[in-house]
């Protein structure tokens, strides 16, 4: 499922690890420690500039943790740990390309690392690539059969990249030796409603939900069922069940932005916007539905809130400059709002150089590139603003 009220994905940083983020989960929390005594490398400059880097993280100094990685990476350029942590810095600051790159060569030094296995899956998600994503993972899988962490993203990431028969088989499978596991049982039911099977999806969804009533992952599983028959009364109450039981899990509150998105309760959405970024700051889907929000309230008079959604696109694109919704969303602002057809011109061509062939909204962004490039008075009408994928389950 894709569109204005679908869910959004993010990296968790916890205890100096990315860790599994299944149902799209934004909960967030401070790093706590690298991977400093894994092994001990043969230059101590490089462990202790790993050390300060976990230091700077604590102590909210992303820029310095970044630099004190990389320095480690210079030192001894085979310590994976401080690649490791690079990455995960790289991602929690919206460097997506960068964290991907980090972590693919951490993954080469590593030897079969669980940790390094999801991160590189999640960041890849985060990406868009799914089918990379799992790949990747069932590379990881072969040799580790019985990471159950990495199996349950894997059912995740075949279900993003339409492997549906797949996901539920390895959903299955988790099952079998955890029976009354929330979070796969979430994740089934999301397979069985892509599929269309509405009946058997609110069926598991229910059962998660019972095995766990204060599953967060389980809520949303059942408000994403609401909302693909059209209740959105009740996605959103689900959604709010989901953000009451992990406040930190700011994926709820991105659900129900969107819900009051869809409805045109343009200002509303924009508080939950700005409540995901009170937790998560460098959230890029948060800024980029932010952005929309914005844009969808700017009075042409007071051009403070087009103004504040150019800047919140552009910071979006300065961390990832293949950022395709922040691309197709500025071009729509330069051409709609701000009538600077040749800045929408060029972000239009970004987007469908970005954007992947079966991307929603690359008809749309094709009709304005025609309409700038032959300046047409009328450019066809505005694409969703935010377009995203759907979620998987949260660990």
């Amino acid at each position: 499922m894709r569109g204005l009220a679908s869910t959004y994905l993010s990296l968790m940083l916890a205890t100096g690890l990315a860790t599994v983020i299944g149902c799209g989960g934004h909960a967030q929390k401070q790093v706590a420690g690298a991977k400093v005594e894994t092994r001990a490398p043969a230059n101590p400059i490089a462990v202790s500039r790993m050390a300060q880097g976990v230091q700077a993280m604590k102590d909210k100094a992303p820029d310095k943790a970044l630099e004190f990685f990389r320095e480690a990476i210079k030192q001894d350029d085979k310590l994976w740990e401080a690649r490791f942590d690079l990455g995960v810095v790289l991602a929690q600051t919206g460097d997506l390309a960068g964290a991907e790159e980090a972590l693919t060569k951490a993954s080469k030094l590593a030897g079969g690392d669980e940790d390094v296995a999801i991160a590189l899956a999640e960041v890849r998600r985060r990406r868009g690539s799914t089918k990379d994503a799992a790949d990747g993972l069932e590379e990881f899988l072969k040799a580790n059969p019985s990471s159950l962490a990495a199996r349950a993203l894997y059912v995740t990431s075949l279900r993003e990249s339409s492997q549906y028969d797949a996901a539920i088989a390895q959903a299955r499978d988790v099952l079998s030796k955890k029976p009354a596991d929330a979070t796969a049982l979430a994740e089934l039911s999301l397979c069985y409603l892509a599929r269309g099977n509405h009946d058997t999806a609110e069926l598991v969804a229910k059962q998660a939900l019972d095995a766990n009533p204060k599953s967060a992952v389980a809520h949303r599983a059942n408000g994403l069922i609401a909302l693909a028959e059209g209740d959105d009364a009740l996605a959103f109450q689900s959604f709010q069940k989901a953000s009451t039981e992990d406040p930190r899990d700011t994926t709820s509150r991105l659900n129900m932005a969107s819900v009051l998105m869809r409805a045109g309760a343009y200002g509303k959405a924009e508080e939950q916007y700005r409540a995901t970024l009170a937790v998560a700051p460098e959230d890029a889907d948060a800024m980029t539905g932010l952005a929309a929000s914005l844009r969808a309230q700017a009075d042409p008079k007071s051009p403070a809130k087009l103004e504040e959604a150019k800047a919140l696109y552009e910071k979006v694109l300065a961390a990832d400059p293949h950022a395709v919704a922040a691309e197709l969303n500025l071009g729509v602002l330069y051409m709609d709002y701000l009538k600077r057809p040749a800045e929408a011109k060029t972000m239009f061509t970004r987007f469908l150089d970005d954007a992947p062939k079966s991307h929603p909204a690359r008809a749309a962004a094709e009709k304005y590139l025609t309409a700038v490039s032959a300046a047409a008075p009328t450019p066809p009408p505005a694409p969703a603003p935010v377009p995203a994928p759907a979620p998987p389950p949260k660990k």
